[in-house]
């Protein structure tokens, strides 16, 4: 498989000091599917190209793919002619100076934006590549491959010739190719794991943020992993609040709630009095973060069924490099919140937040007994989408998009008068007042994009410190329970 990358930037022979591979030389570097050559089909100063070619060894792709129970399938593949995150993983191993835009000979050119060819003659794209490369400012030429030159009755294959032309930073277009390779291809060689989280990230700064189509690069980069997917994007939409960065067109964004949800829920939660505090279906630890900044917060407990999104959660919160006293402040907890769990006892307050809706409705009644009824913290805060407020979100009702609903694992969404009688029956049977609010913009006819509700204890007063809850968890293992995912 092969990538090329060609400039007229003069002298183009530049190009040497910016990928640190001299254009005289044949150079060839060992990687985990087989062996890459960097070499140099054209060097004038008018114009240069480098290729990056990849041979592929079939035989250690064995295990690697789908269709690994195939006999031959080490040797009966696609692998070794088009381009794939096989070539994306050999670019990152031998431009890796040039993906962050380093150059100890050329910086000021490293730094800028030159005119800049990059062709993969052989591409397995699902979906158009155009849609992809488009918006961060290429010209795209996707040229079909017809899947026998010599029958074109039979019409063409599913793999495309694309060039790419434009005026871009090196280091972006070859983080951007990194990325978009294998979401094209919409598989990977090899295990997706949480790290996968910050390479997408890494190589998408300054570009993923902004563009119209990161939950779609996000969720097959990662793998279509929802809880990494989940991840990813919460991190983004917390870049592009921070950077500013806003949709061109005037229709609001689901994600970019993330940051004013956190706030009311912040507020909602210091409002109480809390000091030990549960997060529950914490999911990647974003809520987490805020609290573990605030010296108000003695206790806090994230608690998630799912053990990815509780190793992401540690990771960002570095726990691992925390401070001994500030370690102690911080619990994860493995749980079913559908199941009543001792540990979660005694706390002054919890927070769902974006949760309720991953549950099936006939196990609402369930995760209302257990947290209201056994938990029974002193306030309960409470977020979920406003389905009224789609109707606002062009592209929810343009295509698909989960059935109009804002997230593919949501099992209902409910409207204001919905979520006002659940709220007033769940206060009643377990002995909470409630009130509620919006979060975000509000439009006159549908309401805010999110609804909030805070329940606190008809009879008792906010609670402070106290002793770590004690008590086992009775429910059963994990894998008799559905996840509960968290949005954020």
């Amino acid at each position: 498989m092969l990538l090329t990358v060609t400039t007229t930037h003069r002298p183009a022979t530049d190009l040497g000091y910016l990928l640190v591979k001299h254009p005289d030389r044949l150079q060839t570097f060992d990687v985990s599917t087989g062996r890459a050559h960097v070499f140099y089909p054209e060097a004038t100063e008018e114009r240069c190209t480098a290729a990056l070619l990849l041979e592929v060894d079939t035989a250690k792709l064995r295990g690697r793919g789908p269709d690994e129970t195939f006999t031959l399938h080490q040797h009966v593949n696609d692998r070794p002619y088009a381009a794939s995150s096989l070539l994306a993983a050999a670019l990152g191993r031998v431009w890796r100076s040039a993906m962050r835009g380093d150059s100890r000979d050329r910086p000021e050119l490293a730094a800028a934006a030159i005119p800049l060819e990059l062709r993969i003659p052989a591409l397995r794209a699902k979906g158009g590549a155009a849609e992809l490369f488009e918006p961060l400012g290429w010209k795209v030429e996707e040229t079909p491959i017809p899947l026998d030159a010599e029958r074109p009755e039979w019409g063409p294959s599913r793999y495309v010739d694309l060039r790419l032309t434009g005026t871009v930073r090196l280091a972006d277009a070859l983080n951007q190719v990194y990325v978009l390779l294998p979401v094209l291809d919409d598989a990977k060689h090899y295990w997706v794991s949480p790290d996968e989280v910050e390479k997408l990230l890494r190589a998408g700064t300054g570009w993923l943020a902004s563009h119209p189509h990161k939950a779609l690069i996000a969720k097959r980069y990662l793998a279509h992993r929802s809880a990494l997917t989940s991840a990813a994007l919460a991190r983004l939409s917390d870049l592009s609040e921070m950077s500013g960065i806003s949709d061109p067109a005037p229709a609001p964004r689901p994600g970019s709630l993330n940051l004013q949800r956190r706030a009311a829920v912040v507020e909602a939660l210091q409002a109480s009095g809390a000091s030990r505090v549960l997060d529950l279906g914490c999911g990647p630890g974003a809520l987490l973060g805020e609290l573990a900044r605030d010296r108000r917060y003695t206790e806090i407990v994230g608690a998630d069924v799912s053990s990815v999104s509780l190793e992401l959660a540690a990771r960002r919160l570095h726990l691992d490099r925390l401070p001994e006293r500030q370690r102690a402040r911080i619990r994860l907890l493995q749980t079913a919140l559908t199941y009543r769990d001792d540990r979660l006892k005694g706390y002054d307050a919890a927070v769902l937040m974006e949760v309720i809706e991953h549950v099936d409705p006939p196990r609402l009644p369930a995760l209302a007994a257990s947290v209201f009824g056994h938990a029974a913290p002193a306030t309960v805060v409470v977020t979920t989408p406003n389905v009224e407020y789609n109707a606002l979100y062009p592209g929810l009702l343009s295509g698909p998009a989960h059935g109009h609903l804002r997230h593919a694992d949501h099992r209902f969404e409910w409207d204001r008068a919905q979520f006002a009688a659940w709220c007033d029956g769940v206060a009643e049977r377990y002995g909470y007042a409630v009130t509620r609010s919006g979060i975000g913009p509000e439009d006159p006819a549908a309401g805010s994009p999110t609804q909030m509700a805070v329940f606190r204890k008809a009879s008792s007063a906010p609670r402070f410190a106290g002793g770590a809850p004690g008590g086992s968890h009775p429910g059963p293992p994990m894998a008799a329970t559905r996840p509960l995912r968290s949005c954020t």
